[in-house]
């Protein structure tokens, strides 16, 4: 390393992507991925790798370092030649999964472009195979990427740049000398890009000796502060999502909350689910006009909205005190975007919480993100009957409170005294208490809607066929359970459907939790579906026109034989 530009860069938003020269087809994909600003790592980085210059950035996990060297590098690519040009080291197999995605992400809009993940515990052969019919970015652990180099499988002779992931960490791990071998092998000429947290002496021997006049990055950063919130996760189906969401909503004490998917898509149907619940809520994604953004927050921090379910790209730069609670619906791509999100909260000193809802198959993203913000994202259950209906009477005794702190409006005085008299007059004419009279009117404003939550009636275990043949049913096979009924919906095997679709659909317009859904049985043009008895009738016409497969259900009760 004979000469080092440094470049110290804060957290001042630069301006947007366009201006760096990348190419259409990676802005659409920004777009698409709800990227509008670069962060500041991105923004200084960019332009450099753009060059062709060596990097060595000192950075956070968080900081969108990802992105910083992804995009010039696609940028660069040459479609027409199939061996690899870049190469990514990572010290771990999740970190490798989650740089190859990036990579795919950023170039889905780039037709031809080959990403390939190389890591140990996944098919060799299948990794051999894909190397031959050609790849442009081979992303991989020091190991698994040396066990193909040495076999020959793994060609870097025309290698142009090799991006070195979290090098403190291959360093803490042991992979140091694996690292100095595969720099060993790499041609004369080539661009070498080293990220590191830390800048231990080894990374900076490194860095000397095979770094050539690198531009220097430092990015000083502010994470969110996670001592001040309380980070959770559930693991959950994807079909039982929005029952959890509601049960979390349900749970929560009083204060904002912010909802964050992933698609413009989900966030209305989130929105639309939680308003046929009877929660006011408002949506911000990038279909939604500046203006009205900016109305849409004026309302969320006076109070006249309290919960706003929103992308990345609409929620940044989002400021609001009096936000108690986010929930991750939908988790992030990736740990800058978590860090983004979580740092709504807990903003002004004051505390807040963060819910993240996991898929299954999404555990492995835990780590990175735990590395990220430097905290444990516990686990937690989905929140109880017990834990609603005490939230119900807190929120019930808090509301007599206020309104009897409350100074009367003008424009209601007098129907306010009227109500007094009322009182006075039974109070006079029957040998009532005034505690008496309290519940009487308490009763009176809950009407028929239960104070408490209802249980729900145990359901039979999911026991879900693995077969795919015709009649393909969810449960096992039997008469229809007293508390449900059959219903028909028009769609079947010939329109490729399978149990879980319908499950999604019906839960989540329904707000059913999927243990709700009864036997499914998918026949060539229909299928028939087990629900609860009682399902009301606006909630029927709702699920008419819910689309499956491109078509529409079409529900109707089967009549039982």
């Amino acid at each position: 390393m004979t000469q080092t530009d440094q470049l110290v860069v804060s957290n001042e938003s630069p301006s947007g992507f366009a201006g760096f020269g990348l190419p259409d087809s990676l802005l659409e994909a920004l777009k698409k991925c709800g990227y509008e600003q670069p962060s500041p790592i991105q923004a200084a980085a960019i332009p450099e790798l753009m060059l062709g210059r060596d990097l060595l950035g000192q950075a956070q996990t968080g900081t969108g370092k990802t992105a910083a060297f992804a995009l010039p590098l696609l940028a660069r690519i040459d479609l027409e030649a199939r061996h690899p040009q870049v190469l990514v080291l990572a010290p771990t197999r999740e970190l490798a999964i989650q740089v190859s995605e990036a990579f795919q992400r950023y170039a889905s809009c780039t037709p031809g472009l080959h990403v390939l993940p190389l890591y140990g515990g996944s098919d060799f052969r299948d990794q051999i195979h894909k190397l031959r019919r050609g790849v442009h970015v081979v992303v991989g652990t020091p190991g698994r990427v040396m066990d193909h180099m040495r076999q020959g499988t793994l060609n870097v002779s025309q290698l142009e740049t090799l991006v070195l992931d979290e090098a403190d960490e291959m360093l803490r791990m042991g992979f140091i000398d694996d690292v100095k071998w595969v720099l060993e092998q790499l041609p004369t000429e080539r661009q070498v890009v080293l990220f590191s947290a830390t800048m231990p002496p080894e990374i900076k021997r490194i860095c000397q000796q095979h770094l050539q006049n690198p531009a220097e990055v430092i990015i000083r950063t502010q994470k969110a502060d996670a001592s001040r919130i309380r980070q959770r996760h559930i693991l959950l189906p994807h079909q039982q999502k929005l029952g959890a969401l509601l049960r979390v909503l349900e749970a929560h004490g009083p204060g904002g909350v912010i909802i964050f998917a992933r698609t413009k898509a989900v966030t209305v149907t989130v929105a639309e689910a939680l308003e046929a619940e009877g929660i006011a809520c408002s949506v911000l994604n990038g279909d939604v006009p500046q203006s009205l953004r900016e109305r849409t927050i004026e309302r969320l921090k006076q109070g006249r909205i309290d919960v706003l379910v929103a992308t990345d790209v609409a929620a940044r730069g989002l400021d609001v005190e009096r936000i108690g609670l986010v929930v991750n619906y939908d988790a992030p791509f990736d740990s800058e975007a978590y860090v983004h999100r979580i740092g709504r909260t807990g903003r002004a000193g004051r505390e807040g919480d963060a819910i993240l809802f996991l898929s299954y198959r999404e555990r492995r993203l835990l780590h990175s993100l735990e590395r990220a913000v430097g905290n444990s994202i516990d686990a937690m259950d989905v929140p109880s009957d017990a834990e609603i209906n005490q939230q119900r009477l807190d929120n019930l005794q808090q509301r007599l409170s206020d309104l009897m702190t409350e100074p009367v409006p003008e424009d209601r005085q007098q129907e306010v005294a009227l109500m007094g008299e009322i009182l006075q007059r039974l109070q006079r004419e029957s040998d009532i208490t005034p505690d008496q009279l309290a519940l009487a009117a308490l009763r009176l404003s809950q009407g028929d809607q239960p104070l408490l939550v209802v249980p729900q009636p145990p359901m039979p275990a999911n026991t879900r066929s693995q077969g795919q043949g015709r009649g393909q049913e969810r449960r096992t096979p039997g008469r229809v359970p007293q508390s449900m009924e059959r219903f028909r919906v028009e769609v079947g095997w010939q329109d490729r459907i399978k149990p879980g679709h319908l499950v999604g659909a019906i839960a989540n317009e329904s707000g059913l939790d999927g243990r709700q859904i009864g036997k499914i049985t998918i026949f060539d043009d229909h299928s028939t579906v087990d629900l609860p008895q009682g399902m009301p009738p606006e909630l029927m016409q709702r699920l008419q026109g819910v689309r499956v497969m491109q078509k529409e259900l079409r529900i109707s009760r089967q009549p039982m034989g």
